[in-house]
């Protein structure tokens, strides 16, 4: 079990972090006015001294404690040292993200030196922006000179302010004006505030200041105790819990291949550069984490380059390449700028549409970003960065690349770094890559299937169209259709059998059991509107699996249900790829009107194509 101490942005960034894991947690707030839904855990308020704190924790075998309080709740954090030191648990710090530190403000260690340094400065006008729990600390300052404390327009604060004695009519409120309109407003010489982070609009109020041309002055955050893991962010945080309270989360995330290289080529640097190696590395992720990944030299510098490689752990994800070797060579070069090289194992480009030049090595936009952000921040110069990948060559036969125009080997990817286990966004990233590459190779149509079986059924019917044209959607309709509105693409062809037309009739653009099962209910009532016979219910009833309809209609039966699943799927489709309207038919209609409604209907953006098992197609409204 886990202990969250929160009532913070970072509180409420460990609850859903803890509620996707599906496991029982507790969360811990001082106070009862965060609102918040705790999906798994249980919200317990009231402030814990270190005798509650640690009773409670053997009470409910609690493993870990998980600190995402205020940065200054210093009397917290010192209780969850002592609690973690006496019953031997773990802590592990959601900390925020700060800004280097900017020479132009007044640092101060505490509100005592802040005081002293106001009034040295001559400071008399002041807008502290601290907070009410800080009106006491600086009454010195506020009861000899003209001060403004910004502060949560509700009863609690209005009541604490009171009871501090401070005046009703210099209190302003974080509801009604931004820095900006209240440094316009009330004139102050210089802003207070403290060292609150980036989720703390620390960089906006030094913004304002500088904008305003008054000094700031900031309160340093208190050092933490010794022995607290820091992280600071949700991937940080999940590592942090797979590995102190194994279980958990039931299947345990790893690292992209982007990430596992740039990890790779920043070891290779720093070697080269001089500088000793450790095991680990730490990098800058593309949501501004740091995360550490492990590496291991091959050769400490040779020449003028150094090797380093990093061991791909996917986690509990099936990807081809956990378990191998991702490689960097770093040399200096006399060019200026970030050369990526292709080394062997790693694919090249054959094919526009990737962001990457043809000709190039298959390493992905987000990669190379990572890459040129962790290495130009040690060095400025002109650098050869080689990735390989041993075996990458046999790898690539398994994964997308011979689709996309990739050859000789794997592509370097990642979006955000992080391998989630049986990824969604790995798979949907790989979709939009194959109709980026259908739009730049020219194709007047994007052909999207569902998998193998149906993509044969539909090159034969097309058989004019690039082999880049046609795209698995597998599960995910919706986000497929997501990407084509995205990309503007005039014209998109839906080949669809019928297990997943009935899931998508339904309205459910991802067709994956795990989400959905056929409903017989639903399909009774479809049968009913379109007029069809009751032996269409009875077969409905008998069904095990969907493509029994096929032989289970009648002709009449099968014209006028098709015809208005496939009206069902259309609408289902509308709010995401943008088409013209489109009628369902009455069931009444003459052959002939039922013929040209077809001919409409397939001048539409969008044509969905059902497909039955030996890939007859059904055509919406068939003539």
């Amino acid at each position: 079990m886990i202990l969250i101490l929160g009532g913070t942005t970072e509180g409420r960034l460990a609850v859903r972090l803890a509620d996707a894991a599906g496991s029982p947690y507790w969360y811990s707030t001082r106070g009862e006015l965060q609102q918040i839904d705790c999906k798994h855990g249980t919200h317990i308020t009231g402030a814990l001294d270190e005798a509650a704190m640690a009773a409670f924790c053997q009470a409910q075998d609690i493993r870990l404690l998980v600190d995402a309080a205020h940065p200054f709740a210093s009397e917290l954090h010192r209780t969850v040292a002592a609690v973690a030191e006496s019953l031997d648990l773990p802590v592990v710090r959601v900390e925020r993200r700060y800004p280097e530190e900017d020479p132009g403000i007044h640092w101060c260690d505490d509100y005592t030196e802040a005081i002293r340094r106001l009034e040295a400065d001559g400071i008399t006008r002041l807008l502290a922006l601290t907070g009410v729990q800080t009106i006491a600390k600086l009454r010195p300052y506020w009861e000899r000179h003209d001060c403004w404390f910004r502060i949560l327009h509700r009863d609690e604060s209005l009541e604490k302010a009171a009871q501090q004695g401070f005046p009703a009519d210099r209190l302003v409120y974080y509801e009604e004006d931004d820095e900006a309109a209240l440094i316009a407003r009330l004139r102050p010489q210089a802003i207070l505030t403290k060292e609150s982070g980036e989720s703390g609009g620390f960089p906006q109020k030094l913004e304002a200041a500088q904008a305003a041309g008054i000094p700031l002055y900031a309160v340093r955050r208190p050092a933490l105790p010794a022995g607290f893991a820091v992280v600071t962010g949700e991937h940080g945080l999940r590592k942090a819990i797979e590995r102190l309270v194994p279980g958990f989360f039931p299947l345990r995330s790893g690292f992209t291949t982007g990430a596992c290289a740039t990890a790779a080529a920043k070891a290779a640097l720093l070697a080269l550069l001089g500088h000793e190696v450790g095991e680990t590395v730490d990098i800058l992720f593309p949501d501004g984490e740091t995360l550490s990944l492990p590496v291991e030299l091959l050769n400490p510098r040779k020449g003028d380059s150094a090797t380093a490689i990093v061991v791909k752990d996917a986690g509990d994800d099936p990807d081809v390449t956990n378990g191998r070797q991702i490689v960097a060579t770093v040399a200096f070069s006399d060019e200026p700028g970030i050369h990526f090289l292709q080394g062997e194992g790693v694919g090249r480009v054959t094919l526009p549409g990737l962001g990457i030049p043809v000709g190039g090595p298959a390493i992905n936009r987000v990669p190379r970003q990572m890459m040129e952000q962790n290495l130009s921040a040690l060095y400025d110069g002109g650098l050869d960065v080689t990735i390989s990948v041993p075996g990458g060559r046999e790898l690539a036969q398994h994964t997308f690349n011979p689709r996309l125009g990739v050859v000789d080997g794997i592509s370097i990817i990642g979006t955000s770094g992080i391998v989630r286990p049986f990824s969604n966004e790995a798979f949907v990233e790989a979709i939009r890559r194959e109709v980026e590459v259908a739009v730049a190779v020219g194709s007047p149509m994007l052909v999207i299937n569902s998998g193998a079986k149906s993509e044969a059924f539909l090159k034969a019917r097309f058989p004019d169209l690039p082999p880049q044209a046609f795209v698995h959607y597998g599960n995910f309709i919706g986000e497929t259709l997501k990407i084509a509105a995205d990309l503007r693409l005039p014209k998109v062809v839906m080949g669809i059998m019928l297990g997943k037309a009935v899931k998508l009739a339904e309205g459910h653009l991802d067709t994956h059991s795990r989400s959905v099962v056929m409903n017989k209910e639903f399909l009774k009532g479809v049968a009913a509107e379109a007029g069809c016979s009751p032996a269409a219910a009875e077969a409905i009833d008998r069904l095990t699996l969907a493509r029994e309809l096929w032989k289970g209609l009648g002709d009449a039966d099968a014209r006028r249900f098709f015809s208005a699943i496939l009206d069902r799927c259309y609408a289902a489709c509308a709010p995401v790829y943008p088409m013209p309207v489109r009628s369902a038919a009455p069931v009444s209609v003459s052959l002939a009107e039922k013929c040209s409604l077809a001919e409409n209907a397939l001048a539409a953006s969008l044509t969905i194509l059902l497909l039955d098992e030996d890939g007859n197609v059904f055509e919406s409204l068939p003539c």
